[in-house]
């Protein structure tokens, strides 16, 4: 269990979260609607919304060398035996059966090929522990701690505040108490779907002016983030190739679409696709293919 005091210690230190940033660009679902520890922002009719945000540092049951995130990759499409919504096995660095058959795809050399295996590609995410600062649609949910799931566009973020662009810019730590900042999240429709471009962080400052009474106690309140990355949220090999080909209909056997998997593709879910591996069109065709199908 990481202590209070060792947070404040190693506070300046930014080495351990960029090596994992570096790490992060080598190749779970997690955060359903009914786990009420998640936020998610609210938008209007318009598909615009605004809140702030800090990021909170690595939670104490996980340990003083685990990070504020983890990563999380997932699958979701449909077939014509119904739908994939599965945690992905490379979370874990394991074999996985739909990487496997997207690599068989789109080693094919054939083009329609591809275009099958980039609608099946992994989606990734992160989850993050964070205190909700504002929320005007939701005011109830301020000064609350909830976990947080994201898309590679709202991480980018984050990894650009710890490695600017620009000499005359300074690296901070997001996830820091004394010297991170507020994240302003600003969420606009942009040919249809959400776009985090105009997303930005305050100037950095110390939350609740650094009083450590108050620091200390939202530390303890932390979820732990092991848990979506451990062994046992991961189905089996075996049983996702089983699922796999009832889904992709190599066995012939129709699999009825449950409740939660007809709804389980929504806007926010679509921008945390990763798009490392595809152009910008090919990710926006697959997107609505997925909405719409």
């Amino acid at each position: 269990m990481s202590s209070f005091a060792n947070l404040k210690r190693d506070r300046n230190s930014l080495a351990k979260l960029n090596k994992a940033i570096q790490s992060s660009t080598q190749p779970a679902e997690a955060g359903s609607r009914d786990d009420t520890r998640f936020w998610q922002p609210t938008v209007d009719k318009s598909g615009n919304g605004m809140a702030v945000i800090r990021f909170l540092p690595a939670p104490p049951l996980d340990g003083d060398d685990s990070l504020p995130w983890v990563r999380l990759f997932s699958h979701g499409f449909q077939g014509p035996g119904g739908w994939y919504i599965e945690n992905s096995l490379t979370t874990l660095n394991q074999k996985d059966p739909v990487s496997e058959h997207n690599s068989v795809l789109w080693n094919s050399g054939i083009e329609a090929n591809k275009e099958i295996a980039r609608k099946q590609k992994r989606k990734l995410s992160h989850i993050s522990n964070i205190l909700v600062v504002s929320d005007p649609s939701n005011p109830e949910n301020e000064g609350k701690i909830f976990l947080y799931k994201y898309g590679k566009k709202i991480f980018d973020k984050l990894s650009e505040a710890m490695n600017p662009e620009f000499q005359d810019e300074t690296a901070i730590n997001p996830f820091d108490f004394w010297d991170g900042a507020n994240f302003k999240l600003k969420i606009r429709k942009v040919e249809g779907y959400r776009n985090y471009d105009k997303s930005e962080f305050a100037s950095p400052e110390a939350l609740y002016d650094g009083d450590e009474a108050k620091l200390k106690k939202i530390f303890d309140q932390e979820y732990s983030l092991k848990e979506f990355v451990s062994p046992g949220n991961f189905k089996s090999y075996d049983v996702l190739k089983a699922r796999l080909d009832k889904v992709l209909g190599i066995d012939g056997t129709e699999v009825p679409k449950t409740k939660a998997e007809t709804n389980a593709i929504t806007d926010d879910e679509a921008s945390t696709f990763d798009t490392s591996e595809v152009t910008e069109e090919d990710d926006l065709n697959h997107f609505k293919d997925l909405v719409n199908n």
